[in-house]
């Protein structure tokens, strides 16, 4: 007799694109600025090329990657916008750059130098206002001025990056001076001038200059208090069911003991799939249309619940996108919702519903 395994995959995540652009255009309306998607971290593991491609309906200036490969792996998908790379650039990246048609993000004279002597290309001048991160620190913009100037046209854009949109929306006020400080120091406007990401831009146009760079919101992350369409649930099958007694342990260590028989399904899926093995003894996942807790350590393949109730083998259970979402999950695993995503492992299928 054919096994579970034989047609069904243990775990996988279903990616709804509609619900992609939904957000965007949530943002865009907000905000009242064009987008700067960013498609960074595979699209914060949705998967950046499908990403790029349904967020063409809300015909954004460009997009965001964080290195140059990401950027070529675009290219290579046919992505003809602006691809904008928010690395610091280093000699080495610059060829990469040039080759994939990227705008690189400067932050240094030394970056500045090494981009020109290639040629007058565009790229972006980052601007360090509080972040301390990369960039040009602001308190040293007399200094810089000048050689950014004499780039001309070449300096496309100028930008900075908020550290606590959503957590101390007031340090926005501050960063945004500073900013501005900078702008009236440079002879020539670039351009395009952007700073806000998701929570700044969910909180209107007052932030949104000329180009808004959502990020989270898009995949489904809360931000500044406004909640997105759910945009990917983390699904896995039950590949094994046990009743276990009174006192009997499950997973490593026996850290979790059962205070009564107590039936155990088993999923398939563990952090290496990207599930975080601090979610074992806390976590809470969906089955059966109820919400049930993780017993036990989350292993590398296998996450074991506790359940009750009519369960079948190759039920599916979801690990956030449903009655869990994935801000609740990942404060469960004392994280946030970013690093869920972005842990979504390679042997997750990506399976995509809603495409424009």
């Amino acid at each position: 007799m054919p096994s579970i395994a034989d047609h069904l995959p243990r775990a996988w995540a279903e990616v709804d694109l509609a619900a992609v652009v939904s957000n965007a255009r949530t943002v865009s309306r907000i905000a009242g600025a064009r987008l700067l998607p960013m498609v960074k971290a595979n699209a914060y593991g949705l998967g950046a090329v499908p990403v790029a491609r349904a967020l063409e309906a809300v015909e954004p200036w460009g997009y965001g990657v964080a290195t140059p490969e990401e950027g070529a792996e675009l290219r290579r998908a046919g992505i003809a916008r602006p691809i904008v790379v928010f690395s610091p650039l280093g000699p080495a990246t610059v060829e990469p750059c040039l080759r994939a048609d990227l705008r690189p993000v400067i932050g240094d004279l030394e970056g500045l130098a090494a981009w020109q002597a290639a040629g007058r290309h565009p790229f972006h001048v980052e601007v360090d206002t509080g972040m301390a991160r990369a960039g040009f620190r602001w308190d040293e913009a007399p200094a810089w001025r000048s050689a950014v100037a004499a780039a001309g046209a070449a300096c496309e854009g100028i930008f900075t990056h908020f550290h606590s949109a959503d957590e101390a929306p007031a340090s926005m006020v501050r960063q945004w001076e500073r900013f501005r400080d900078v702008l009236a120091l440079l002879p020539d406007r670039p351009a395009l001038v952007h700073a806000a990401n998701s929570a700044a831009a969910l909180r209107g146009p007052d932030y949104a200059a000329d180009l808004v760079r959502p990020g989270i919101f898009l995949y489904g992350g809360a931000a500044a208090g406004h909640e997105p369409a759910t945009a990917v649930r983390l699904e896995a099958r039950v590949v094994a069911l046990r009743t276990v007694a009174a006192g009997d342990s499950v997973s490593y260590g026996a850290s979790w003991v059962a205070p009564a028989a107590t039936r155990i399904a088993t999923l398939g899926v563990g952090y290496a799939d990207g599930l975080h093995r601090s979610l074992g003894g806390c976590g809470v996942v969906e089955l059966g249309g109820r919400r049930v807790r993780v017993v036990g350590r989350v292993t590398m393949d296998f996450t074991m619940v506790a359940v009750e109730g009519p369960v079948a083998l190759g039920a599916v259970a979801t690990m956030f996108g449903g009655l869990v979402s994935v801000d609740e999950q990942a404060a469960l695993a004392g994280t946030i919702a970013y690093e869920l995503l972005t842990a979504l492992g390679p042997r997750i299928p990506r399976r995509y519903e809603g495409a424009a």
